[in-house]
């Protein structure tokens, strides 16, 4: 495993980049590396990684995780670790609160 800090992050778009602790380019990172972590990247983790080539032949982080955080095996990630799982919560609010309003004013 290589080891580095998490240099940049764009939370929006679920990736950034790493500076290896070694020295060299920087890494790229997208979020589907860290699969099981408790918690989201931030600037600033320490980023323990194995370096593969994509499909466009450059490197990328894979197989990552950050140093202190627990690594959930197994698990699901929780509903609200997950943009999908945040959009899909207010989605349902809406829903509802749009079903009730309805309900109300044809009572």
């Amino acid at each position: 495993m290589i080891k580095g800090v998490l240099k940049t992050w764009k939370e929006d778009r679920g990736f950034g980049f790493i500076s290896p602790d070694n020295g060299g380019k920087d890494i790229f990172i997208h979020i589907s590396a860290l699969k099981g972590t408790s918690r989201r990247p931030v600037t600033g983790d320490v980023i323990h990684y194995q370096v593969a080539k994509d499909n466009r032949g450059k490197f990328k982080a894979v197989n990552a995780h950050i140093e202190g955080v627990e690594i959930l095996e197994g698990k699901a990630p929780g509903l609200f670790q997950t943009r999908k799982g945040i959009m899909l919560t207010a989605l349902a609010i809406l829903v509802i609160v749009a079903v009730a309003a309805a309900i109300h004013f044809a009572a």
